[in-house]
């Protein structure tokens, strides 16, 4: 390889990164699309680095730090195999900034630098800022709002109920196991379980099928979507068994151009629809069956009308966990959250260079 370097020399990489770009580099789209640059002042000021008069060797550009974050929000990629991948990919190295055979971040210095962005409370700021570029440049959050969540898996925790009790109790790690540090160490209290239901298979020789329970454990991703344009224009994190519709005042916004709110029948309460009513939401909420009663054919279509346009929130989720990747390795939900905005954020992205791409060839 070594032999086939000296060989090959700055033209032949030259020529290799031309071929990367003809061949559509996305990354190369990304940063043509987005300006990182904007993001600038908002990390200056969350790291508030010293000015390097004591010596040491200065930090990386957070700018370039903040594109590995947005490189492992898209490949669900861990700090350790970050670090390797930045070294191996031509493409990377290209996006990032840094020359080839150059120092580049090792696996601590990506944790770290995430850790200081999610202390500061700065990953919301820099996701408000992107949504505020959005509607700078026309992608105005139009045609009304819809509501969803999903849960993002985190690992299982293996508990005796006495522990599982003390956490639900409140307790901090370092109570529940006070003798145990290392251990403590590796628990995650915040994360919930909670039973996610399949919907009924078809009926099978006349014999009808029952709801599957699916037990999951993890975070919730509460999102609101623009329905003009597909943008998550603002989103809530909460552990697993928080209910849906308990957040729906949370993630609905006032800055839409249309008031409708369109969402499952977990978000239907009279308090949800008085509160819509108050705020000049107008509601398009899934009814839900009366009890012991069949659905009147009315509102089965009206829920049919309704889901037509409601359907768009999953494909959010579905680019998250199936291209994405989305899956929670920290722990605790301050970092979970810090991880959950940073894929809303790297979707939004993708986001703007489809309808970049599209809009460049109408």
């Amino acid at each position: 390889w070594e032999a086939v370097m000296k060989q090959s020399g700055l033209f032949g990489l030259s020529d290799h990164l031309k071929r990367l770009s003809a061949n559509g580099d996305p990354l190369e789209q990304l940063v043509g699309i987005v300006d990182f640059e904007g993001f600038r002042p908002i990390l200056d000021n969350a790291l508030a680095y010293s000015d390097g008069a004591k010596g040491g060797r200065p930090p990386y550009d957070c700018v370039a730090m903040f594109k590995i974050l947005i490189l492992a929000a898209q490949n669900n990629v861990a700090d350790v195999r970050m670090e390797y991948l930045i070294r191996d990919r031509l493409s990377w190295l290209r996006f990032l900034g840094f020359d080839l055979g150059a120092p580049t971040p090792d696996a601590n210095t990506i944790r770290l630098f995430r850790e200081r962005l999610t202390e500061a409370g700065a990953i919301t700021v820099l996701f408000d800022a992107f949504d505020h570029r959005l509607r700078t440049n026309g992608y105005l959050a139009m045609g009304g709002q819809i509501v969803d969540a999903t849960l993002v898996a985190a690992p299982k925790q293996r508990n005796t109920q006495e522990e599982k009790d003390a956490i639900k109790a409140g307790k901090t790690a370092e109570e529940v196991w006070p003798d145990k540090p290392a251990k403590a160490a590796q628990k995650d209290v915040d994360a919930r379980w909670t039973v996610k239901f399949s919907k009924a298979r078809p009926a099978v020789n006349g014999r009808p099928q029952i709801d599957i329970a699916i037990p999951s454990f993890g975070y919730k991703n509460h999102v609101a979507i623009c329905r003009g344009f597909g943008f998550i224009r603002k989103s809530v994190v909460t552990h697993g068994a928080r209910h849906d519709g308990s957040q729906l005042r949370e993630v609905v916004t006032t800055n839409n151009t249309a008031s409708d709110v369109w969402a499952d029948t977990a978000y239907r309460s009279k308090s949800n629809e008085a509160w819509l009513k108050a705020n000049s939401r107008v509601s398009r909420i899934h009814r839900k069956k009366p009890k012991g009663k069949p659905m009147s054919e009315r509102t089965r279509k009206a829920n049919s009308v309704k889901s037509k346009v409601r359907v768009f929130v999953e494909h959010v989720f579905a680019q998250q966990k199936s291209h994405m990747g989305l899956f929670i390795r920290t722990i605790g939900i301050k970092r979970a959250e810090a991880k959950i905005t940073l894929a809303n954020l790297a979707y939004n992205m993708k986001r703007l260079i489809f309808h970049e791409r599209r809009a460049a060839a109408g």
